[in-house]
């Protein structure tokens, strides 16, 4: 009786015949796929961020705004940029590579994955670098010359939600009317 037990044994351990469904064996590993998203002409191929996109392209330009005026901010004793340097910082925010960010498919609807943005989902394939660091250089060299300099750095001043209020939830902006996008959370004001 023994050998055929240390066989039995043996050939769970090894994963062999008979082993499947005993009690305590681990589960096997599960399968998972991603694919990356179907993208149509327009999104493949526009110079433009396509409609569907633009709010959480805003969130973007907006996350990257608030980061590089706040990190300008700390190298300042005085925690206010003169006008120069923050006129300087936003060219450099709208400037930069933006090869981080890119597009992926949620529940089959396509969206805007990168730094500031809430992580979609653990398993997903997203696509940068093409047309969408382009797209969002112009679009935030857009907001900068829409809304100008000043009241940029003056919504900055007031926290990240005055910011993305000015950008993107505005009457006109890309996400009016619409709160896809949770809010950040309250970071402490600066005061003026």
């Amino acid at each position: 009786m023994r050998p055929a037990l240390a066989a039995w044994l043996v050939l769970g351990l090894l994963g062999g015949a008979g082993a499947e469904g005993v009690c305590g064996d681990p589960p096997g590993p599960l399968s998972q796929s991603a694919s990356a998203p179907r993208l149509s002409p327009e999104e493949r191929l526009s110079p433009h961020m396509p409609g569907s996109l633009r709010c959480d392209a805003c969130h973007a330009i907006a996350s990257q705004i608030e980061e590089q005026l706040s990190k300008a901010e700390r190298k300042v004793s005085k925690k206010v940029l003169k006008e120069s340097d923050y006129i300087e910082v936003l060219e450099r925010t709208c400037s930069q590579e933006w090869e981080s960010y890119g597009v992926l498919e949620l529940d089959g609807e396509k969206r805007l994955s990168g730094p500031g943005l809430p992580r979609q989902q653990l398993l997903s394939v997203m696509v940068t670098g093409g047309p969408w660091p382009s797209r969002l250089s112009k679009l935030c060299h857009g907001y900068v010359g829409e809304q100008g300099e000043a009241q940029i750095y003056e919504a900055h001043r007031r926290g990240p939600t005055a910011l993305r209020q000015l950008l993107c939830h505005g009457d006109k902006g890309p996400c009016a009317g619409r709160k896809d996008r949770p809010d950040p959370p309250k970071a402490l004001q600066n005061e003026l």
